[in-house]
C-alpha cells in the first residue's frame, strides 16, 4: 500500500469510494491523456466521472482560469459579476427555456438540490416522481429521490418520493414489450400511480441515467410523460449533469431525444460546463426561478474564477462542434464495442449515445450482474493504459465509456482495442 493511500484511508471516510485494488494518483493531464504519481501513461475515456469534457489542461480554459485569478477569484453573489452574467447569458440562450433564469451552484448535487428546492415551493407539495435506477447526488434531499440501492445510505429523507417505470429499457416488467408499447405501459403505469396520490410537485429525470450504467428509455418517453404531468400542473425537471453540453452526439441537451413537447420547466447542469472547475447549476423559466420569498445567495455559486473557465469552455466546445465529434467518434467507437460484444457471451448489452456508452456484463447465459468481471476489466484496462469507469443498478456490472468531447478517431481505436484485449482476458 502506499504511503498516500494509508494516510488516505486514515483521515478520509471509510465509504469514499476508490477505484482498483492498488488505488491510482493522477498528477497531470493534456488532451485525452492522463499519467500517475509513477510517470505511467493512460488513455482517459472517464474525464473524471464525465467532466473533464473538452481536454486536458485545454489553453484555452487555462488562460481563462490564470488572467481571471490575477484579477479577483472570488466576492459571493452579494456583489455584480461580470463573468457570471456572462456565462447566464450564454445558458439562458442554448436552454430552450422562454425567459430562462440561472442560478450557479458548486455541484450537480447542488443544483439538483436547488431544482428541488423550487419545485417544491412552486408546487407547494414535497412529493416528487423519480425514475427507478436514478442517481441524483449525495445531499439529504438528492439522496432521497435516487432510486439506486447502491448510492442511497439512507431511507430517510425531507420529501416523499415515488418511483416511476421507464429508465431502463432493459430490464423490469416492460422490457419484452416493443418501444411503442413499452412507452404505452410506463405512462400507463404513471396514470395509475397519479390515481393514487395527491399531486406531486415534478418529476426529475436523467435523460441517460449516469450512474445507473448509461442506461435510457427509447425516445419519446419524457415527451410522453410530459402530456400526462402537464393535466396535473407537475413540473418536469431535467438532470443534465452527465448528459448536456452535446455528450449525447445527436443533441445538445439530453431532454431533446424527448422534446415535442417542448423543453423542461427546469434544468439542472454540472460536471462538464467547468472542464473540471466545480460549477452547477439551475435554469427555469423565470416565474418557477423567483417564487422563494426569502432571502438567498452563493458564497461559492457563480465565482469569478469558474465562471472565466466555463465561459472558455463553452466557448471552446461551440467554436470547435464537439457535439458533433461526439455523434462522428462516439458512433464509431459504439459500432467497434458492439462488434467486440458480439463475441463475448458475458457482455449483454452495449448501450448509449455519442462519448456516452455503457457495456453491461452478465454472466454469459444468464441476466445475473457480473460485477466481479466488471472490476476485473476495469484493472485488465487500466494495466494496459486505459481507465474506464463503472457502475449500474445491478451490482456494478456496467463499464462506462466517456471520454473528453475532442476525442479523435485514432484514440478512439486505440481505447477500443484496450477494451477489447481486458474483455478477452477476463472470461
Amino acid at each position: 500500500m502506499s504511503d498516500l493511500h494509508a494516510r488516505h484511508r486514515k483521515v478520509l471516510p471509510d465509504w469514499l469510494a476508490l477505484y482498483y485494488e492498488d488505488p491510482l494518483e493522477i498528477t497531470h493531464g493534456e488532451g485525452r491523456h492522463v499519467w500517475d504519481a509513477e510517470g505511467n501513461k493512460y488513455l482517459d475515456f472517464f474525464g473524471g466521472i464525465l467532466t473533464t469534457m473538452t481536454a486536458h489542461a485545454l489553453p484555452e480554459v487555462t488562460k481563462a482560469v490564470s488572467e481571471q485569478a490575477g484579477r479577483i477569484n472570488h466576492s459571493s453573489t452579494l456583489y455584480l459579476n461580470r463573468p457570471m452574467v456572462d456565462l447566464a447569458e450564454r445558458i439562458a440562450h442554448v436552454s430552450g427555456i422562454p425567459d430562462a433564469r440561472v442560478f450557479f451552484t458548486t455541484s450537480g448535487t447542488e443544483a439538483n438540490d436547488t431544482a428541488l428546492l423550487l419545485a417544491t415551493t412552486h408546487r407547494r407539495s414535497n412529493t416528487v416522481l423519480a425514475m427507478r435506477n436514478s442517481y441524483h447526488g449525495r445531499s439529504f434531499s438528492a439522496v432521497g429521490i435516487t432510486g439506486n440501492r447502491g448510492w442511497s445510505p439512507t431511507s430517510l429523507s425531507p420529501l416523499q418520493t415515488l418511483y416511476v417505470h421507464g429508465g431502463v429499457r432493459g430490464r423490469g416488467p416492460f422490457a419484452g414489450l416493443g418501444d411503442a408499447e413499452f412507452i404505452e405501459a410506463c405512462v400507463e403505469d404513471l396514470k395509475d400511480l397519479l390515481g393514487h396520490t395527491r399531486p406531486p410537485a415534478a418529476l426529475i429525470a436523467e435523460p441517460i441515467q449516469g450512474v445507473g450504467g448509461f442506461t435510457s428509455p427509447p425516445d419519446g418517453l419524457y415527451a410522453a410523460f410530459r402530456e400526462v404531468l402537464n393535466a396535473y400542473g407537475i413540473l418536469w425537471i431535467a438532470d443534465e449533469v452527465q448528459t448536456g453540453w452535446g455528450r449525447t452526439g445527436e443533441h445538445f441537451w439530453g431532454w431533446q431525444a424527448h422534446g415535442r413537447s417542448g423543453p423542461p420547466d427546469i434544468v439542472t447542469f454540472a460536471k462538464g460546463i467547468g472542464n473540471g472547475m466545480s460549477i452547477g447549476g439551475v435554469i427555469a423559466r423565470s416565474e418557477i426561478m423567483n417564487c422563494l420569498d426569502a432571502n438567498s445567495i452563493s458564497t461559492f455559486g457563480g465565482t469569478q474564477v469558474t465562471m472565466a473557465a466555463g465561459l472558455a469552455n463553452l466557448s471552446y466546445l461551440l467554436e470547435h462542434d464537439l457535439q458533433g465529434n461526439a455523434r462522428r467518434v462516439g458512433g464509431l467507437l459504439i459500432e467497434r464495442l458492439r462488434a467486440v460484444a458480439a463475441q463475448d457471451p458475458g457482455v449483454r448489452e452495449v448501450r448509449g449515445r455519442g462519448l456516452m456508452i455503457g457495456v453491461e456484463l452478465t454472466k454469459p447465459g444468464t441476466d445475473l450482474a457480473d460485477p466481479d468481471r466488471a472490476a476485473a476489466v476495469l484493472e485488465a484496462a487500466r494495466a494496459d493504459g486505459l481507465l474506464i469507469g463503472k457502475g449500474g443498478g445491478h451490482d456494478t456490472s456496467a463499464l462506462r465509456v466517456a471520454p473528453p468531447l475532442s476525442l479523435t478517431v485514432a484514440e478512439a481505436e486505440e481505447g477500443a482495442a484496450i477494451l477489447e484485449g481486458a474483455l478477452r482476458s477476463t472470461q
